[in-house]
């Protein structure tokens, strides 16, 4: 029994090897066709579980008629049927962000420090400089304008840029929210069918229940001790997990599903932490980092670099000094729009991790379909 458990776990660590290496750069072939395979299979699943849930499907498709009707008929609606349009994609654009944010695809989109973080700390540089977040719409916030309003220096205040900026923090927030509703789904449907999941960051956690008594290095205490504050501490302890940076939260949902605690009291908490308390954490931190007297203080810093400061400080300067022109000017102003090195830089690294992100996504799915391979294979040699 010993050598049989111990040959098991050594296939399935080639096993895990093996679905590794299927990765664009490696296997570029097998990789897509694993994905298209994988994708197709998905897709089925997806149609099957929507024809299960038929009158769902057909109260939603009649609210979007109702919907679709609503917004091409004309009538005195129509102001506000364009105002709850632009406010529901605007939601649903950070809301979207916040879920490739946490959800399991992969890897995790950084969108807090490519989208969510730059437009706070814009709208903080644009209000010190305007003393107003009174920004015209249009175009805010597609571009920002200093408002025609006479404003008295300093005048703006902290209070002012948090409120202006809460709408696309908590909308991002509530998004990881949901990102995290996987891993808790997963194992608490796991623990209901007995049946074992095909999950690694699920057995990783079964193991460490399994040793609990016995783990001795920092990450393996780390999470059990997240999981022992979910699981002792109930809604306040998830609140907690949430409330603050945590990459170990995973292991928070995984825990709340297999001890099958009850779906709003993880969700609850979860959306509280994140879109409320971390949030406003997180915004702060951004805020203070860029307002007007720090950001100065640290362009100052640069410059008293020996012998590279003086050149590395010219580039922020001329950004700085770009973004509060454009901030005084109307878009149609014929103002020419010069392009600084450190935002096309930036532009560039958005592109690149939004590239790396969609590649992560067709390496992980053509690995999931790698999996059932394998696990078919199994099933065949256990019917023997």
């Amino acid at each position: 029994s010993f050598a049989d458990s111990s040959l098991l776990s050594e296939r399935k660590r080639r096993d895990r090897e093996e679905r590794l290496n299927i990765v664009l750069w490696r296997q570029p072939l097998v990789t897509l066709q694993y994905f298209f395979l994988e994708t197709l299979i998905n897709l089925k699943e997806w149609t099957i579980k929507l024809w299960h849930r038929r009158s769902i499907l057909v109260s939603f498709l009649l609210t979007l008629a109702v919907l679709t009707a609503t917004y091409y008929i004309e009538g005195t609606h129509q102001q506000y049927v364009r105002y709850m349009e632009k406010k529901f994609f605007w939601c649903a654009y950070w809301v979207g962000l916040g879920i490739l944010s946490s959800v399991g695809l992969g890897t995790g989109l950084h969108t807090f420090l490519l989208y969510l973080g730059p437009h706070i700390a814009s709208v903080t540089l644009a209000a010190y400089e305007c003393n107003s977040v009174n920004f015209p719409e249009p175009p805010y916030p597609d571009q920002i304008i200093c408002p025609d309003e006479e404003t008295t220096e300093g005048s703006i205040s902290l209070w002012a840029i948090i409120s202006k900026v809460r709408l696309e923090a908590c909308m991002w927030g509530a998004g990881t929210a949901i990102g995290e509703l996987p891993p808790y789904f997963m194992a608490r449907a796991a623990r209901l069918s007995g049946a074992e999941p095909d999950d690694e960051e699920y057995q990783e956690f079964e193991e460490m229940l399994e040793h609990a008594e016995t783990a001795q290095d920092f990450a393996s205490r780390a999470k059990l001790a997240v999981q022992n504050l979910v699981q002792k501490v109930g809604f306040f302890g998830i609140l907690a997990c949430a409330s603050i940076p945590n990459p170990l939260f995973d292991l928070a949902g995984i825990t709340c599903g297999h001890f099958l605690v009850p779906f709003w009291t993880f969700f609850g908490a979860t959306l509280i932490g994140k879109a409320v308390i971390k949030m406003h954490i997180q915004k702060l931190f951004v805020i203070i980092t860029f307002s007007k007297h720090i950001v100065e203080q640290m362009v100052a810093l640069i410059g008293a670099i020996p012998s590279i400061g003086p050149s590395l400080q010219k580039p922020f300067q001329e950004y700085l000094e770009a973004q509060r022109i454009k901030l005084h000017h109307k878009p149609d102003s014929g103002v020419p729009q010069g392009e600084n090195w450190l935002s096309w830089m930036f532009e560039k690294l958005v592109i690149v991790m939004v590239c790396y992100f969609i590649l992560s996504i067709i390496n992980s799915m053509a690995q999931s379909y790698a999996k059932r391979l394998q696990q078919k294979m199994y099933s065949e040699e256990k019917t023997k």
